[in-house]
């Protein structure tokens, strides 16, 4: 007889390959975690009358898409600031905060990497960059779910298929337009690579550059061409003339800050950044910054300001004392 807690065993080791999904489905990691939580207690109340009629990835897999797309009914979708408009210049009174669910969110490598072999990991972290799972937004759910079991997961159409309750040439049409829209998204030059020695030093540069608040070297580590972005706000900056002049302008309360290296996110690196507190103890916390390097140099920065929620998810200190 099956008991409980070898039903819950079961289920909990499918836990962070169902997170990986559900976060490529909704751009956010808490949105992710109570899906895969709804999913897991779904699949535990109905282990009884499941009976093995499939094999139980595959039946977990079909809940999950069924409340990801319950999720995402009638909802706008979750975008970056570049997707929403233009780029703007650097000045205060572009600044415009929007709504928390507005935008897509950063989740931790570890939540979502089953730490297979190397190329599956490759894969993996490939699929979770910001640019991709963006670009993932801009389809209809059913598609996306299609593509992400198809393209990322390596299912069969005829599995899909079976899994979304239609054809298989359904299921190739979808394809095919998912496709077509992944395509014409610009992700040049996102990849996530593992980073090398020479990408280690840069990044070691770049934080102490930041925290002396060092222009002339922060401009040597930056891209041209770079991009910044700073959710909530659908302010975007293009270019290293536009980012430098935010920093020595409107952000100029960034000097002084603290730049903490955390876990990977969205496979980049990323940082806790806190900057001095007003009331002239210790630091208090701003943001996660996330970094895309290319050619030796940074390439975009994404500010993400939503440090409550945020900063405990990457295992970030509230604040961090003077000393």
């Amino acid at each position: 007889m099956t008991t409980a807690i070898s039903v819950e065993r079961e289920l909990e080791q499918y836990r962070r390959e169902l997170t990986g999904y559900c976060y490529r489905m909704l751009a956010s990691p808490f949105e992710a975690e109570d899906a895969v939580q709804e999913t897991l207690l779904r699949a535990w109340r109905g282990f009884e009358r499941f009976e093995g009629r499939s094999a139980v990835r595959s039946w977990l897999y079909r809940i999950a898409t069924n409340v990801c797309l319950d999720m995402l009914r009638g909802r706008e979708r979750r975008a970056r600031p570049m997707d929403l408009g233009p780029a703007q210049a650097p000045e205060l009174a572009n600044l415009e905060s929007l709504p928390e669910t507005t935008w897509m969110e950063p989740i931790p490598d570890g939540l979502v990497t089953t730490g297979g072999d190397p190329a599956g990991l490759v894969v993996e972290r490939d699929t979770i960059r910001l640019a991709f799972v963006a670009a993932l937004q801009h389809l209809p759910p059913r598609q996306r779910a299609a593509l992400l079991l198809c393209e990322v997961l390596r299912w069969k159409a005829s599995e899909v298929a079976e899994l979304l309750d239609t054809s298989v040439a359904s299921v190739n049409s979808a394809l095919q337009r998912a496709r077509a829209t992944i395509e014409a998204q610009d992700l040049a030059g996102a990849e996530a690579q593992p980073l090398g020695d020479a990408d280690r030093a840069l990044l070691g540069r770049y934080v102490d550059a930041f925290e002396r608040y060092d222009m002339d070297e922060l401009t040597a580590l930056i891209h041209e061409d770079a991009t910044q972005s700073m959710p909530p706000y659908s302010l975007w900056l293009a270019g290293r003339g536009d980012i430098l002049a935010w920093w020595a302008g409107p952000g100029a309360g960034c000097a002084g800050s603290r730049v903490l290296p955390t876990i990977t996110a969205n496979g980049s690196p990323a940082f806790g950044q806190y900057k001095p507190s007003e009331t002239g103890d210790g630091y208090d916390p701003w943001a996660l910054q996330v970094v895309e390097l290319e050619s030796g140099r940074i390439a975009e920065f994404t500010f993400f300001l939503g440090t409550e929620t945020l900063f405990p998810l990457f295992g970030l200190p509230a604040r961090l004392p003077a000393s």
